[in-house]
């Protein structure tokens, strides 16, 4: 049977997804971004398993080409979240961890969000670490005698226990850590990694968050904005995370619902010693403190107080640092 050019039947209807390819990719002048609402129905067929794998790369790729759009953004989210709901709990702090820096050396800012925890905060960290060289989130509890959440309802509980949670993104949407496994694949991060820092899964009352290029601040602003969230401050972090290096003066990147966007300067930070051999002296007062710990916790007090100001959030840090206690180790659910 004689096929065209293309190697495509005469009469074979187009698949459905094409159209999504189509637009993003055919070429200067004639090419756009998807609207809001395209993008959350494209995101949407992707992760129900309605579109064919060489789409998909195309997709994310054409995406990444095209550089990120809020709007198209805020409607890939809308879908991402379609498929990460199920049980939760009230958060005060969403924070994502999904950096990848070759530079780092251990999640400091986990010990930050730990202290904020045990000050009476209730916190969700979500995230992926597969492609840093550094120690990834989920193992750096495992050296302080924690665990990871295992599903949300595991992470609704620990919160409610302790204050804190880390929810691992292949616990709670496993079709979006599918794809943001497709770096391995395509050798380039995609635009999925910005959903998944803004997908806010248990709808906190702020969140802490860091990119690594700052061409991505405006996105992530701008898509909070988009998508309604009560309030998020973002800086440029090492590896990409929301972590304060104190040698260095930093700009914090304030998005408040119904206000206009602001910026914060947080200054040099006095180092008080070297760098912990590991998270648990550190902790445990074994090792000279670091101010990397204390600055960070700051940073995410800036997030959930309104009106603070950066002196006072250091201030305070200093003091939740010091009334750190020991950490208990979390029970292991039992099988439902």
């Amino acid at each position: 049977m004689a096929v065209t050019d293309d190697e495509t039947e005469p009469n074979e209807p187009e698949h459905p997804f094409a159209p999504f390819v189509r637009t993003l990719g055919r070429g200067p002048g004639r090419s756009r971004a998807l609207t809001r609402d395209e993008a959350r129905d494209a995101l949407r067929m992707v992760l129900h398993g309605a579109a064919e794998p060489i789409q998909i790369g195309a997709f994310l790729m054409l995406l990444r080409y095209r550089g990120e759009d809020a709007e198209e953004i805020a409607g890939l989210v809308e879908a991402a979240r379609e498929v990460s709901t199920g049980a939760a709990t009230p958060v005060d702090l969403d924070w994502p961890s999904y950096g990848a820096g070759r530079t780092r050396t251990a999640p400091w800012f986990l010990l930050s969000a730990l202290a904020l925890a045990q000050s009476g905060r209730r916190i969700l960290m979500h995230g992926s670490n597969a492609f840093s060289q550094s120690q990834s989130v989920g193992d750096a509890l495992t050296t302080l005698g924690l665990r990871p959440a295992r599903d949300r309802a595991d992470a609704a509980r620990l919160i409610d226990e302790t204050g804190f949670a880390y929810l691992p993104i292949a616990a709670f949407a496993p079709a979006l850590d599918r794809l943001l496994g497709l770096r391995r694949l395509l050798g380039l991060r995609s635009p999925i990694n910005t959903v998944a820092r803004l997908l806010d899964p248990f709808d906190a009352k702020a969140g802490v968050d860091g990119v690594f290029h700052p061409a991505y601040i405006e996105t992530h602003l701008a898509t909070a904005e988009r998508l309604g969230r009560p309030r998020l401050l973002l800086v440029k972090g090492g590896g990409g995370e929301a972590e304060r290096n104190p040698a260095k003066p930093l700009t914090a990147h304030l998005y408040q619902r119904g206000e206009t966007r602001s910026t914060l300067t947080l200054p040099v930070l006095q180092p008080t010693g070297g760098a912990a051999p590991s998270l648990a002296t550190l902790w445990q007062g074994e090792a000279a403190e670091t101010t990397i710990v204390i600055g960070t916790i700051a940073l995410a007090l800036l997030a959930l107080e309104p009106g603070l100001d950066p002196a006072a959030a250091d201030r305070q840090a200093i003091d939740i640092w010091a009334a750190r206690r020991p950490l208990a180790p979390a029970n292991t659910p039992k099988e439902p």
